[in-house]
């Protein structure tokens, strides 16, 4: 199946390491967790990235456990499960002390389920009918410290966040953000570089660094992943309009 085009949005580049990906497996369905082995299998033998895998789980309990015990660099994670779901899974994990990649693999791609995921923690949301084409991409992005989003999730995923628009001014002025930083973190969202900021805003790199750091010390965050989740998470720029 061919890809269908991505959105990611940037965060600073994540070193390569030379030991394998370690991996885990979160899903009831045990057919769905051999097709996940055997595109494994296959990404290891045509790639530079080796991905090992440290444990499978098919309950919220057992995948909490297998986090905590194997700590795996990457999380593959189903949201509906038998006994407890992946929101909360996802809620428990933003709270632990490392830090696992966790891509959401699932059957839903209504707004509703998109938006719960990312809010709760997901580092990337995936639909299932597009799996064969887009998870390599997928992984490969959560590993260099970005966030993946296909152009079908990512629809999804404003599609309610308009929703909230209303309190972006609100939010703004609560973090004391000046309008350019505003303008700035817009950018940002929309997964430009610093110096695509720069270009769109007709500024320099060193300034668009600047503001940067302003907008990571307002918000309390330490990074461009961080600020753009809370960002989305508290609608600070969902009323803006395009520049």
């Amino acid at each position: 199946m061919a890809s269908s085009s991505k959105t990611v949005l940037l965060d600073a580049p994540t070193l390569v390491s030379h030991q394998p990906i370690s991996v885990l497996l979160v899903d009831d369905d045990p057919r769905f967790r051999q097709g996940l082995r055997t595109l494994l299998t296959f990404y290891n033998s045509i790639g530079s990235e080796k991905f090992s895998l440290v444990g499978e789980a098919a309950t919220a309990d057992q995948a909490l456990h297998l986090v905590h015990t194997q700590r795996p660099m990457l999380v593959l994670l189903d949201l509906e499960m038998p006994a407890g779901d992946g929101i909360e899974v996802l809620k428990r994990l933003s709270d632990a002390p490392y830090s696992s990649k966790v891509l959401v693999l699932s059957a839903h791609h209504e707004d509703e389920w998109v938006f719960r995921a990312m809010q709760a923690g997901a580092n990337g949301y995936l639909c299932k009918h597009n799996l064969s084409g887009q998870l390599s991409d997928a992984m490969e992005t959560l590993l260099r410290g970005q966030v993946y989003l296909s152009s079908e999730t990512l629809t999804s995923f404003f599609r309610l966040f308009r929703f909230y628009a209303g309190r972006s001014l609100e939010a703004a002025r609560k973090f004391k953000l000046t309008q350019r930083e505003q303008e700035v973190l817009h950018w940002l969202v929309q997964g430009a570089s610093n110096e695509e900021i720069a270009s769109n805003l007709y500024i320099t790199v060193a300034t668009v660094k600047a503001h940067l750091t302003a907008i990571f010390q307002k918000l309390s965050v330490a990074s461009r992943t961080q600020a753009i989740i809370k960002a989305l998470k508290l609608g600070l720029i969902s009323g803006m309009q395009q520049p």
